[in-house]
């Protein structure tokens, strides 16, 4: 009894220490003070303010164009990669996946200045270096994403395709693909967060074009003090990743649920 009761202390003690920040946030995004952790009244004005602000829009409007191209172009190229990688022997699969691990165990800032290095030669900055950086650092999480899932098909599906009349590439979108799709909905929502959330590589590749996504221009404003109309953003970022996060939660399940009931 002592042992569950302290078990679930100390998870809820983790859990204040986690949210606690976040909370405080969402609470101090209904007053309009700018004095850090003065309260003014309740009053909706910084979601107003930040609606208002033309830089921030077009900040927010770059974010979701950066963040849904690539993730779109990620979910493409990382499934075919999935699937190109299953299909090789252990030892080369092995290596690729070593491979893979890369840009998901390094750290982000060595990946943004190579990444900005490499672009100085070719590109000046701007929406294509954005989105080829944000490529780069999400088709890993999609590729890990997708594997597991093909690793639960049946290997004869594809076989039984091209014995029956069917192309490679016919197989492999009408056949393989159809039920990769619950694992790439998870891989696209997972690269779409984490572009949303990326600062580091954005910071470093925006370019001279002054490209801002919301991270970089949060940031960039530091200096001249604190826009209490952050705080609603900073709110609004919370809530539509804790969406996204939870729709991968269901569809997770979901998949995980039907493969069970296939499995019987």
């Amino acid at each position: 009894m002592v042992k569950k009761i302290l078990a679930r202390a100390y998870v809820g003690i983790i859990l204040l220490i986690l949210y606690a920040p976040i909370v405080t946030i969402i609470i101090f995004s209904f007053t309009e003070s700018r004095v850090s952790g003065g309260w003014s009244g309740f009053s909706f004005g910084n979601y107003i303010s930040l609606f208002q602000n033309a830089k921030i829009g077009a900040a927010i409007l770059n974010t979701l164009i950066i963040a849904v191209v690539s993730a779109i172009i990620a979910t493409f190229l990382g499934t075919l990669a999935a699937v190109g990688i299953s299909n090789m022997r252990k030892t080369a699969r092995t290596i690729v996946n070593g491979v893979n691990q890369i840009p998901v165990l390094n750290a982000d800032i060595v990946t943004a200045i190579c990444l900005f290095l490499f672009f100085s030669y070719f590109i000046d900055g701007g929406y294509v270096t954005l989105i080829i950086s944000h490529v780069l650092i999400c088709t890993p999480f999609v590729i890990m994403s997708v594997m597991p899932r093909i690793r639960q098909l049946n290997p004869n599906l594809y076989e039984a395709a091209l014995d029956l009349g069917a192309s490679p590439k016919k197989a492999l979108f009408s056949v393989i693909i159809p039920q990769l799709i619950p694992s790439m909905i998870s891989g696209a929502l997972l690269a779409f967060t984490l572009s949303l959330d990326d600062f580091v590589i954005s910071q470093y590749n925006r370019g001279t074009d002054g490209i801002d996504t919301i991270s970089t221009y949060i940031y960039n404003n530091l200096k001249r003090g604190l826009d209490p109309a952050f705080r609603a953003l900073s709110t609004l970022i919370f809530l539509v990743v804790l969406g996204i996060l939870i729709a991968i939660n269901i569809r997770s399940k979901q998949a995980n649920k039907k493969n069970g009931g296939n499995l019987n």
